[in-house]
């Protein structure tokens, strides 16, 4: 029998000048299948149709320039080429009246020079290598670098990459984009003291840590209306080596600031699924509501339940689910009937470059039928 609570997560919803037709939202998922070339095909766009009836589609993360590589065949909007090569899914998911975001993604420190132009040392805020065991490169396993620091005047030049990376994503047919301001990523090493120890406009106070941010916001600004532009963050994470003493006033003033603009939403990965720093208490979607009055999406480690809960609590608007849409591409149709969820997939084939582990997943009505 269904729950007022679970309905709650399966009701439409007004996303700006969007009509969601549920609550339930495709988080972005790394999946790899883009190739060496990092272009958009005809497999990716199974998968994203498969999954089409979420309520939001927000793309895998996707990067802005070359420079911005850290992680093998995950796409790009860099090119003309990569531009035309999303059209396809993005008409394929309007035809299914599903609109989706992309999200744009920097990775900085979290990168390695094998992936650079002229083997470079990848860039970020401040040159701190992050502490991590190994990175996977295009020459196999790798133990991170030390980055080099961003010179204050080559940091306008990666903000017009934003800005480019969100015109070529409006011509595509994106219904918005989604900044990545999570993940220990470039903009996160620009946030965190914990990677920020410049001494320029950029670092320092909060605010100085804050404009990088601000700049990529109001550039992008200039391509869509607030309304279709959204950030992820992620203060409890540890993912990447982030976490700074500092972070609950940190992610408080970040959200003060967005507030004003009027933005589709921010996306946080409240859930401690990937882990948490343990340098406080873990800030929750409520410490987030009170200072932002915009949609919240609340993710990581949801159930169906949880979801719906949080939902009719009012702590967050929508929900963001990432591994259960990996193996159930109709995981909608799961919550709305009652279904069981298919086992999740085993972490190997996540990011195996193959079609095996990415488009096979059973529907509930096709495993019930075999």
């Amino acid at each position: 029998m269904e729950n007022t609570t679970t309905s709650m997560l399966l009701t439409s919803y007004k996303l700006g000048n969007l009509t969601l037709k549920n609550r339930v939202i495709m988080a972005p998922l790394t999946r790899s299948r883009a190739g060496e070339e990092r272009m958009p095909n005809d497999l990716m766009k199974e998968y994203y149709t498969q999954r089409a009836s979420a309520g939001l589609i927000i793309s895998e993360a996707t990067v802005i320039s070359r420079q911005g590589c850290g992680w093998l065949n995950t796409p790009g909007i860099y090119s003309d080429q990569q531009m035309k090569a999303w059209k396809p899914i993005t008409e394929a998911l309007h035809e299914q009246e599903t609109p989706i975001f992309l999200q744009l993604w920097h990775a900085g420190r979290a990168s390695h020079s094998s992936f650079q132009e002229n083997n470079q040392l990848p860039v970020s805020a401040s040159a701190i290598k992050p502490n991590g065991e190994y990175i996977h490169t295009p020459i196999g396993k790798q133990p991170y670098e030390t980055p080099r620091a961003l010179e204050t005047e080559e940091i306008p030049g990666i903000v017009e990459d934003y800005r480019l990376a969100a015109e070529r994503a409006k011509k595509a047919g994106f219904d918005g984009v989604e900044i990545h301001g999570a993940n220990g990523y470039l903009i996160d090493q620009f946030l965190q003291s914990k990677s920020n120890q410049r001494t320029d406009k950029y670092g320092g106070s909060i605010e100085n840590r804050y404009l990088f941010l601000q700049e990529i916001i109001e550039a992008v600004l200039t391509v869509f209306p607030a309304n279709q532009v959204g950030v992820r963050l992620s203060p409890n994470g540890v993912y990447n080596d982030m976490g700074s003493p500092e972070y609950r006033e940190l992610f408080i003033y970040v959200a003060k600031q967005l507030n004003s603009y009027g933005l589709a939403y921010i996306h946080l990965l409240d859930g401690l699924g990937f882990g948490f720093h343990e340098l406080g208490e873990p800030m929750n979607l409520k410490d987030f509501r009170d200072v932002f009055e915009g949609t919240l999406i609340g993710n990581c480690g949801y159930t169906k339940e949880s979801a719906g809960e949080t939902i009719k609590e009012g702590n967050a608007d929508l929900i963001a689910f990432g591994r259960p849409f990996i193996s159930n591409p109709d995981l909608v149709e799961r919550f709305t009937n009652n279904w069981p969820l298919n086992p999740e997939a085993d972490l190997k084939i996540w990011y195996s470059f193959e079609p095996e582990g990415y488009i096979d997943f059973p529907t509930y009505q096709n495993s019930s039928k075999g």
